[in-house]
């Protein structure tokens, strides 16, 4: 079975800095994109940043160039850096891959979420 997991969430001050990161376990074959949502309380949830297989990257605008995406194929695994945070960032960030696990067709999977706060 196909698992995302989260870390590096937090409280952190307007200006500061935070990277997350997410973790993708089981019977994998192959994953296709990677990439990070945000929930905002009362707000649907958002594409932050995605980066696909082939090597693009894709930013909501209100995070162009203060966040930038990575992944590490290899360990399975996608980075969100996030400089200049702004109180507006503060939501719950999902990790969210199109992962074809080795048993089944491709599916798209999600973590639990990590809570980033920026607040004084």
């Amino acid at each position: 079975q196909v698992q995302l997991v989260e870390s590096g969430g937090g409280l952190v001050q307007p200006g500061g800095s935070l990277r997350l990161s997410c973790a993708a376990s089981g019977s994998i074959l192959r994953i296709y994109t990677m990439g990070w949502y945000r929930q905002a309380p009362g707000k649907e949830r958002e594409l932050v940043a995605q980066s696909v297989s082939g090597g693009s990257s894709n930013y909501a605008e209100s995070v162009k160039g203060r966040f930038t995406i990575s992944r590490d194929n290899a360990k399975n695994m996608v980075y969100l850096q996030m400089n200049m945070l702004k109180p507006e960032d503060t939501a719950v960030y999902y990790c969210n891959m199109v992962i074809a696990p080795r048993d089944s067709g491709p599916g798209n999977y999600w973590g639990k979420g990590t809570l980033v706060t920026v607040s004084s």
